[in-house]
């Protein structure tokens, strides 16, 4: 299940590259910039900014989920089913309601990428796989990181490593490229701001670091959950000490995701304004010189 493939993206790795992005993620954070990608079906997207007055198109497409009221548009989202999406995948000429995720085979996304292999080939890039989390379709993953490989294309993955390693470990022989996050190395404030294990992906980071595979550790740095010098002196340390990588992105936070939660329904849980602390930032990026990385800022 993807929900985009974006081509002459030059922010995912080195040089032009194709960008596949998969649905389905296994953290929860609450910072999520892409919460269309969390789950690994397909989701419904309303912005009522666009919707037109007396059209009923949606709701006679589906009805008994979506009602038109004095309101506004209401959708049932708990009585969607599967079914239902291809109804709805078309029906809205202003494109207010739109359906998130497509089911697309390894063959059709590689058409896609290999159309610009010669752009590849003259800037150093290659094919990318996002999310979501990439490593929660190993198969899929598999897939394209070996076709890719065997067409000579550069591969890269972004990813949080929130999975078993038997989901990675298949892959290896085939990614160039690691661009991989490190949230924190507190177990329970990561729990509590991911629903997740911070021993799983430091245990992963470590079994990249140990198969001599090439990682750019990437750190959003997120208002009360890390973004203070004890949490960015506790990750740095972790990536010097104990990985054998050269390179750190730091990543403040922003909210230019923050009306998606509107489009799906959904409350947003985070800072509403972007992390404005220029004496934090170059804190960061001296300290992580001070250990022998090569810092990035990124915004």
């Amino acid at each position: 299940m993807i929900f985009n493939i974006q081509r002459y993206s030059t922010h995912d790795g080195p040089g032009i590259r194709t960008v596949v992005f998969l649905k389905g993620c296994s953290l929860g954070c609450r910072w999520c910039q892409n919460p269309e990608s969390r789950s690994r079906k397909k989701d419904i997207l309303f912005d009522a900014r666009l919707c037109m007055d007396g059209c009923d198109l949606c709701q006679q497409a589906v009805p008994g989920i979506i009602e038109r009221t004095l309101n506004g548009i209401v959708i049932d989202r708990e009585k969607i089913e599967e079914r239902h999406f291809a109804l709805l995948q078309d029906v809205c000429p202003s494109q207010a309601l739109t359906v998130c995720g497509e089911e697309a085979d390894v063959d059709k996304i590689m058409s896609t990428v290999l159309r610009d292999k010669p752009f590849y080939q003259r800037s150093g890039g290659g094919m990318t796989i996002s999310g979501g989390e990439p490593f929660m379709s190993p198969e899929t993953a598999f897939e394209l990181f070996k076709r890719s490989h065997e067409q000579g294309i550069h591969t890269a993955v972004e990813t949080c490593l929130h999975v078993p390693w038997s989901y990675i470990e298949p892959s290896l022989p085939y990614i160039d490229l690691f661009l991989a996050d490190l949230k924190h190395v507190n177990a329970k404030i990561f729990k509590e701001w991911t629903d997740g294990s911070a021993h799983r992906v430091m245990a992963n980071l470590k079994k990249l670091s140990k198969a001599g595979k090439r990682i750019v550790i990437r750190v959003p740095l997120i208002p009360q959950f890390n973004a203070d010098k004890d949490s960015i002196i506790s990750i740095i340390d972790f990536a010097a000490n104990e990985l054998d990588v050269l390179d750190i992105h730091i990543l403040p936070y922003h909210t230019l995701g923050m009306n998606k939660y509107t489009l799906l329904d959904q409350p947003y849980l985070a800072a509403k304004k972007p992390l404005d602390d220029p004496e934090l930032l170059e804190f960061a990026e001296k300290y992580a010189h001070e250990k022998g990385l090569k810092v990035t800022l990124r915004g």
